[in-house]
């Protein structure tokens, strides 16, 4: 079982990279985010892989992060969802989008992503809630507090400042997950209008 690659970037297609590993070239299918993440042909990569294995087909993809293939692992577990509709995901949600999205089941978010309909997208937001895939780049502290507003518990300066940022323009994932940050380096006695100014700091940067 293929669990990294490290190598020269050979090629791109569409949706898939060449790694070549000592003269070996190993085909990983990747989402957007990870082929536009990698290197230039020739310098050298690292891709996470997920080696998927059927009776017609042994086929390989590939993540810029163990983050990533967390992910789409979990994802995959939803009825409906196989791997290229995962792909589609992530290439439409970064990790971190995608726990937000989900904490706050914010279907559509969720429903960005091409072949995911408002179905699925129900679907993705209800099974998954309150699940995360294992492994480093998984932030508790920020999970936690979008759920909390996900919940309706969370204080009620940083709801206030959720729906200010939303009533701006930007998705409830997006603004919950700059104010958890911003939470998690300042605390939470925050007052919503400083939270405001640096949530719309946060987000521009």
């Amino acid at each position: 079982m293929i669990g990294k690659l490290k190598g020269l970037v050979d090629s791109f297609g569409d949706d898939f990279v060449l790694i070549d590993c000592g003269g070996v070239c190993y085909e990983a299918f990747c989402s957007s985010r990870t082929l536009q993440a990698l290197p230039r042909v020739g310098e050298s990569a690292v891709v996470f892989i997920e080696t998927i294995v059927r009776e017609d087909m042994i086929r390989l993809y590939g993540f810029s992060s163990e983050g990533e293939k967390g992910w789409f692992n979990l994802l995959m577990t939803v009825q409906g969802v196989g791997a290229r509709v995962a792909l589609s995901i992530l290439s439409a949600l970064s990790p971190a989008e995608l726990s937000s999205a989900i904490a706050l089941q914010d279907k559509a978010m969720v429903g960005r992503a091409n072949g995911v309909g408002p179905k699925l997208a129900v679907r993705l937001v209800t099974e998954l809630k309150g699940k995360v895939p294992s492994g480093p780049g998984i932030d508790a502290g920020t999970l936690g507090l979008q759920a909390a507003l996900g919940e309706g518990v969370a204080p009620s300066a940083i709801t206030d400042a959720v729906s200010a940022l939303t009533n701006l323009g930007y998705s409830s994932a997006q603004a919950s997950a700059a104010l958890a940050r911003i939470v998690a380096r300042e605390g939470d006695g925050i007052k919503t209008e400083t939270l405001i100014r640096m949530g719309l700091r946060e987000l521009s940067s």
